[in-house]
Formats: structure tokens, C-alpha cells, sequence
């Protein structure tokens, strides 16, 4: 079993939670996920199983887009409402544009700090493990990329938000950055990822759904085969001779691919890639591989092989 699963996180569990029940409703131990989400939060996880983890640097880094809820009044420890307050409340709520005014500083590139419970490595530990005895660790900054973060409603002391960003961002932190910005505090009271890419939330079925439609044999309605997945890669149909080179690892050339003068793509890479990158398929229609161009002379070699 080879694929990708869309998974509609419930809240109170850890993404470590939904892939444990994964692989005892598969009977799959090869089982992980592209993006972690906390407990609090809710929404789309992705679950890779079987060769599918190997896609892991593909699908981790791609865009996401929230939607929440911020309380305003006072921060909290885990910038969010699991955390113990860490100032008396205000009552001194923002005007709803100073509030827009606000938001849009957040936009574009910025820098973040992780939130001190977080999975975050410090000296090889998670910081949670630190902030859990008291000892709050500071990492150095990082930057992210916000693309969008606005107003969805407002009644104080809540907003309502969505928010487009890079992988890597901490809503958390956002939110606490955002009530220090404004001076009256805030934490993350709600969450929701809708959307990873091109893979969205609506599209996604709950762990109870997964486990019926596994138990009734119906594995093709929530898995995403190998062969429908990275579209945005070029297609190349291998001869045998070429499915055996990619099975050892060797470049196959033009004349181990079926009907290579119709294929304009191989000597036109898409634009907007730093590099070509194909997807291998064998004869029979089978995912094989992934592979790079080198121009003198034309080849493809495999840097990744599923066979």
C-alpha cells in the first residue's frame, strides 16, 4: 500500500496520534506525515504511507493557509489557550482598523521565534521539555514568509483571521507577536489548516471514516496513489530497458523512453523550476522513479527509485 492520505485532524490529538491509528487501521507500519499540527489545532494532515514518506522533501515545504480565532486581553505561556496567562487582562481592546493596520505589518517576509512549548530541537531536545521546567530557551530568529493575513470578523475580544504563509510559520507566534504589537496582549484560541498546496481540507475524511472504508475493502476512495501524485513534474514512459537501467540506479537516455520525439517537454523543461525534475513511469503504467536532466548529452538520472 502506497499513497497519501488526507486527513481531517480532530483537535485534542497530536499528529503522532493520527499516524499511530493509521498504521493500526492499515496494518501499516510505514506511515508518516508532511506537517505537523498541535493538539489544539484542527484540519488537513497529510499521511504518507509505504514508498510515499520518500516524497517527504516535496510535499513538506509547500504553502498553507489557516483560518482562526485570536483572544485578545492577555498572552500565555504556549501562545495559545492551553497556557497559563502571563499578564493580568486588558481591557483596552484596538479599534477593528488599528487591528487591520496591524495584520498587514505582519505580511511578507518576517521573523519568528518558536513558541517555547514546541517540538522546536534545542541541544537535541524538544523546547516544551524545557519550558515544562521553567527553563524557557530563546532560539536565534528565523524567517518566514506571510502572503496574507487579514480581518475575517471582529468582536472583541476575538478576531477572526485567515492567513496564507511558508512552511514553517507558527500561527502561535503570530498571535503573540500580533497582541505585543498592539500592546494588549493575545493567544491563539482556535485553529483550522485548510489548505497545503493544492490539497485542501474539504477534501479530507476523519479517522473514522478512513478506518470504515478500510474495513470494507474500499482502500482506493481515501488513498492517492503514487502515480497521480507531483503532477507538476513531466512525464516519462520507460521501455523495459529503460525501467531495468532506473532499477540499477544508471541515466536512461531518449532511446529508453516510449515515443521520446513526442515528448517536447524533455528538451523544455516548465519554467519557474530551479531545476527539471521527471517523474519515471514504467511500461505497465507504475511511479519507478524520480529524475534529473543533464543536458551533455541528453539523459535522466535517477535520484530517487521506488523499484
Amino acid at each position: 500500500m502506497d499513497g497519501l492520505i488526507l486527513v481531517d485532524k480532530p483537535q485534542d490529538i497530536t499528529s503522532h496520534d493520527v499516524v499511530a491509528r493509521l498504521r493500526k487501521i492499515l496494518s501499516q507500519p510505514k506511515i508518516g506525515h508532511f506537517g505537523t499540527l498541535d493538539p489544539l489545532a484542527t484540519g488537513l494532515l497529510i499521511a504518507a504511507v509505504g514508498k510515499a514518506t520518500k516524497f517527504f522533501r516535496f510535499f513538506s515545504k509547500l504553502d498553507k493557509v489557516y483560518q482562526g480565532r485570536i483572544r485578545l486581553g492577555f498572552s500565555t505561556d504556549s501562545y495559545d489557550r492551553s497556557g497559563v496567562p502571563l499578564t493580568e487582562e486588558s481591557l483596552a481592546y484596538p479599534h477593528d482598523e488599528d487591528v487591520r493596520r496591524a495584520m498587514r505589518t505582519f505580511e511578507g517576509e518576517i521573523d519568528q521565534t518558536a513558541p517555547p512549548f514546541s517540538a522546536k530541537k534545542y541541544r537535541g531536545k524538544p523546547l516544551y521539555t524545557f519550558a515544562r521546567r521553567k527553563n524557557i530557551v530563546k532560539l536565534p530568529a528565523f524567517r518566514v514568509q506571510v502572503h496574507s493575513f487579514f480581518l475575517q470578523d471582529y468582536l472583541p475580544p476575538y478576531l477572526d483571521f485567515e492567513v496564507k504563509c511558508s512552511s514553517g510559520t507558527y500561527i502561535r507566534t503570530l498571535a503573540h507577536d500580533l497582541g505585543r504589537h498592539l500592546g494588549c496582549g493575545a493567544h491563539l484560541a482556535e485553529l483550522v489548516r485548510t489548505e497545503i498546496g493544492e490539497f485542501q481540507v474539504k477534501d479530507s475524511l476523519a479517522l473514522e471514516e478512513i478506518k470504515d472504508l478500510a474495513e470494507r475493502g474500499r482502500v482506493r476512495e481515501f488513498l492517492r496513489p503514487l502515480e497521480t501524485l507531483l503532477p507538476a513534474f513531466p512525464k516519462i514512459e520507460l521501455t523495459q530497458d529503460g525501467l531495468m537501467l532506473v532499477q540499477n540506479g544508471r541515466p536512461v537516455f531518449p532511446e529508453h523512453m516510449v515515443q521520446p520525439d513526442s515528448q517536447d517537454v524533455l528538451f523544455s523543461p516548465p519554467s519557474g523550476q530551479k531545476e527539471a525534475v521527471f517523474r519515471l513511469f514504467s511500461p505497465e503504467g507504475q511511479l519507478v522513479g524520480l529524475a534529473k536532466r543533464r543536458d551533455t548529452p541528453l539523459s535522466f538520472s535517477p535520484f530517487l527509485v521506488l523499484v
